[in-house]
């Protein structure tokens, strides 16, 4: 850098960060339009090779059009329904033909066993998209007009209609806290007025980036968002992008303080962070990767957008930041100013006391830490992940909710959502027979030429007839799919019938079948992508076994924090059946990271140190901007809980807790502990087990 020209010092950096402004100007609209090539359609994420799935091709060939049911139910509010009520409840669905968004003639009005109740069915146009709730708005507008009842609609399209409300602050809302929780954050622990904003800006650079590659991906076809995957990149690019832009910050300091030139300050930072940055970013984007052996649609999704946006977040780290920093220099920190660094009492106070605590005791700090986590894992079998229930989907009081429990109370729990079968024509009344006399079945009948079950000869198409099934139970509950089960036992056995079962519970339930599949697949590919990471950054075998038992360890705890919080304090009867594997891939991944930049920097210092100066030098050093990355982190994952879904609100929780368990008692005392404890030999079969170093020897915690 002394012989670099003053001029070529500074336009390199200049260069670059006039590069990123133009790709930020040119790509940040991009954050707010993934919503254009988005889908909330559940249907396009069923697993690829279910009975459920095969269902929905064949169920194709029996409907002019494919629609998504709105169920509309009246509920008398003065004793049974009358004559009357029916007739106007029968001309009110009349008057819902040619209404813009209705795809074909809404079923007959029906009355409840009890009396007390009517319903009717109304198929839509399955591209509705926005307009959804425009359309259910102008469907209860028309049933509101029943004397003496209450309307409300329920179904699959209501379901959709309070997804799209649920998703439509994603955009701004879920951004806006992320962002402003980082920044806040950041002024707290810095105190530095520039650095946060730079930060901050860098990650949105990153996201807008990402944004763009997904928008132009999922246009073309190539990948599929729907809101969950949309809201989950967002957290996890702003998530990274600052988690590794701290990390380059706080080196930039150390070299700045020692060098004073901030050029070579920042291409010295540069070198010695980015094998760990990379590291990290690499551990995180081959475990989303890993999705891609998943059978569910939605999984598969979420892999390559997730990878995409740490790419980005790595890019803009290694590139805009250095650059930014080389300009500004110690104006980057003001009002703090970086101080010549002493190398005997580097760190933090505080740091100093946990490496002190850790020196005195490594073993007994390591069995406690592992017995408290041992104790929390142990609650982690009570998680329940066979489902979530329709009333528990959304946080708050949805429409749909309360109008399907009031579907529930008066009819059949399955009704307007039945249960499909497919079968050979030549077998229709055998298989329907095994259907009716299936435990949990309601009724069942073939579906005819009028397009209704019941009134005629059954629709025959290529020699197969749909068959469709109510179920007694609600169709998002376990009994449902029990009978869906049951059932299809049942129809299986009816030789030659070929017969098929599909419909929504049918779907929920090969979706949970296939995320128990896609946990035994998944967990040990990204496991062994993040040992063989580890294994190539250390140079080591144990030390990665021994990081990769300590996140695995931190998972199962805080799995059993989460039973515990889901059961007793939110409410919730269980999780969605991917719950556990997106927080498995996510809280591994990303607890490693924090491994990475403690351990990459402990190897630094143990070859000039020793190993066991090594951890505490490497402890102190990085132990406050880890736990700082550690928070900010928690809090953009936590961002997540103003989208009122149970999804994300439990996604939210596990990574949070799960990161501020590994930043603050994995990485800071069990790793540590561990690795005094286990010595020298930690890094077999690497040349710092077998060479033995001087400074190792009879130095205290006070000298590092």
């Amino acid at each position: 850098m002394r012989n670099t020209p003053r001029w070529a010092r500074w336009l390199v950096p200049a260069v670059l960060v006039l590069v990123w402004l133009a790709v930020g100007g040119g790509t940040g609209p991009y954050a707010g339009r993934l919503g254009e090539v988005s889908t909330n359609d559940q249907a396009a994420f069923l697993p690829r090779s279910a009975e459920s799935t095969r269902v929905l091709d064949e169920q194709r060939a029996f409907t002019q059009s494919e629609t998504v049911p709105a169920i509309v139910v009246w509920t008398s509010s003065g004793g049974p329904v009358t004559q009357v009520q029916m007739e106007a409840a029968t001309a009110a669905v009349a008057g819902l033909n040619g209404l813009p968004g209705v795809a074909g003639a809404p079923s007959p009005v029906l009355r409840s066993q009890d009396g007390q109740a009517l319903q009717a069915v109304v198929p839509l146009a399955p591209d509705l998209g926005e307009r959804t709730p425009q359309v259910l708005a102008d469907i209860t507008k028309s049933a509101e007009g029943v004397p003496g009842t209450t309307a409300q609609i329920a179904g699959p399209a209501a379901t959709q209609a309070d997804l799209a409300d649920a998703f439509a602050g994603i955009d701004g809302i879920l951004l806006g806290v992320a962002l402003g929780a980082v920044l806040l954050i950041l002024l707290l622990v810095y105190r530095s007025v520039l650095l946060p904003f730079v930060i901050i800006i860098g990650a949105v650079f990153a996201l807008g980036l990402a944004c763009a590659i997904v928008y132009v991906l999922a246009d073309h076809g190539t990948v599929r968002v729907d809101g969950q995957v949309q809201g989950i990149l967002s957290i996890l690019v702003i998530g990274a992008a600052t988690d590794y832009a701290l990390l380059l910050a706080a080196r930039f300091r150390e070299e700045l303080a020692v060098r004073g030139d901030r050029a070579a300050a920042a291409l010295v930072a540069l070198r010695r962070s980015a094998g760990a940055i990379t590291a990290s970013a690499a551990t995180v984007a081959l475990g989303l990767l890993a999705l891609l052996a998943s059978d569910l649609t939605n999984n598969r999704a979420l892999g390559p957008v997730g990878a995409i946006g740490i790419v980005c977040a790595v890019v803009v780290t290694l590139t805009f930041l250095p650059a930014v920093l080389a300009l500004l220099g110690r104006a980057a920190y003001w009002p703090a100013t970086p101080k010549p660094a002493d190398t005997t009492t580097e760190g933090h106070r505080l740091w100093k006391r946990v490496a002190a605590l850790i020196d005195r005791a490594p073993r007994r700090v390591w069995a406690a830490t592992t017995l408290v986590l041992l104790a929390l894992a142990a609650f982690a079998p009570s998680l329940s992940s066979t489902g979530v229930p329709l009333d528990e989907i959304f946080v708050n009081d949805a429409p749909s909710v309360r109008a399907q429990q009031t579907l529930g109370r008066h009819f059949p729990a399955g009704s307007g959502n039945p249960t499909v079968i497919i079968a050979s024509a030549s077998h229709a009344d055998e298989v329907t027979t095994a259907a009716k006399t299936t435990t949990g079945v309601a009724a069942a009948s073939a579906v005819t030429a009028s397009g209704r079950p019941g009134t005629g000869e059954p629709l025959v198409r290529d020699g197969r007839v749909r068959i469709d099934v109510t179920l007694k139970a609600a169709a998002d509950s376990d009994g449902a799919k029990d009978t869906v089960a049951r059932l299809r036992e049942q129809v299986h056995a009816v030789a030659g019938a070929d017969a098929l079962v599909g419909g929504y519970t049918a779907q929920q339930y090969d979706t949970q079948q296939t995320a128990v599949r896609d946990r035994t697949v998944i967990v040990p590919i990204v496991l062994a992508i993040i040992l063989f990471i580890l294994v190539l950054l250390l140079r080591s075998l144990l030390v990665p076994l021994l990081l990769v038992a300590t996140v695995a360890l931190n998972f199962a705890a805080t799995l059993g924090v989460s039973a515990l919080v889901f059961t007793h304090l939110l409410g919730f009867s269980g999780t969605d059946a991917s719950v556990p594997l997106y927080g498995f891939v996510f809280l591994v991944a990303l607890g490693v990271d924090y491994n990475i930049f403690l351990m990459s920097r402990v190897r630094e210092e143990a070859l000039l140190h020793g190993t066991r100066q090594g951890v505490l030098r490497g402890l102190i050093t990085t132990g406050g901007v880890i736990t700082s990355a550690g928070v900010v982190l928690a809090a953009t994952f936590a961002a997540l809980m103003v989208i009122p879904l149970a999804f994300l609100v439990q996604i939210a929780f596990i990574v949070a807790f799960g990161v501020l368990l590994d930043t603050l008692v994995v990485r800071s005392l069990l790793v540590p502990a561990l690795m005094i404890d286990t010595g020298p030999r930690a890094w077999w079969p690497s040349a710092l087990a077998r060479k033995p170093h001087p400074a190792s020897a009879g130095e205290t915690t006070g000298h590092v």
